[in-house]
């Protein structure tokens, strides 16, 4: 066994995983594909869930400013699209005049993460299937009550055969208020061969009216971890 497998394997506790000879370990090794967060630029507000969400910036007088559905951040590495909704007129009696209504969007980050490029290999993948840690965080906004969605897709080598896929759409509770970090996480396991790709995607609602207010998100996560489970 050449130097660079046996460190792969003792790196990463590898024993019973399969290891073809004809595969270059010094860059597997120097790509460290297990343990470590696939995703780019996770943050893109440049927010660390460790520290709690910033309180929203409530100005004296409103600035009526021009509508606005976009946050701030820096997100390269993602794409994005924005969802502008409808304005919600449930609720308001017949004949009552509005002067002002809320108005929400959804802005929605992907990613799709290349599992060879990364520095994993087929038969890791077939035969292994370690586990697929999904992780993310987001801010209770309490500006409704379905303010995060997240949907994962394991994709075959075609990028667009789904193998696995997970999705998560909580509903907040705007009774009592909170305004902290929210986890959201998945373990994908014993899923079948022919997983080479993850499409991450979720979604954050922002409002409008007069002043313009986003929910955050910080800490997104996709991790392969060497372990392997059984289906």
């Amino acid at each position: 066994m050449s130097e660079w497998k046996q460190r792969c394997e003792s790196e990463w506790s590898l024993q019973g995983a399969p290891m073809p000879g004809s595969l270059d370990w010094k860059s597997v090794f120097d790509a460290r594909p297990l343990g470590r967060n696939l995703l780019k630029n996770p943050s893109p507000h440049g927010l660390s869930k460790d520290t709690p969400p910033p309180e929203p910036d409530l100005p004296e007088f409103p600035t009526r400013g021009p509508p606005r559905f976009q946050p701030d951040g820096d997100f390269s590495d993602w794409t994005t699209s924005l969802e502008v909704l409808p304005y919600d007129m449930s609720g308001i009696p017949e004949g009552a005049v509005v002067c002002e209504l809320p108005q929400c969007s959804w802005f929605t980050m992907e990613q799709v993460v290349d599992l060879k490029a990364e520095g994993l290999w087929d038969e890791l993948l077939d035969e292994f299937q370690p586990e697929i840690l999904i992780q993310d965080w987001y801010e209770e906004s309490q500006l409704h009550a379905s303010i995060y969605q997240l949907q994962v897709k394991l994709l075959g080598a075609d990028k667009s055969t789904v193998i696995s896929e997970h999705s998560v759409n909580p509903s907040e509770d705007l009774s009592n208020y909170s305004h902290n970090w929210k986890e959201v996480s998945h373990v994908f396991s014993g899923y079948g061969p022919g997983v080479r790709y993850v499409h991450f995607q979720h979604r954050l609602k922002s409002q409008f009216m007069m002043e313009f207010y986003t929910t955050l998100f910080t800490g997104s996560s996709v991790m392969v971890r060497p372990t392997k489970t059984s289906s």
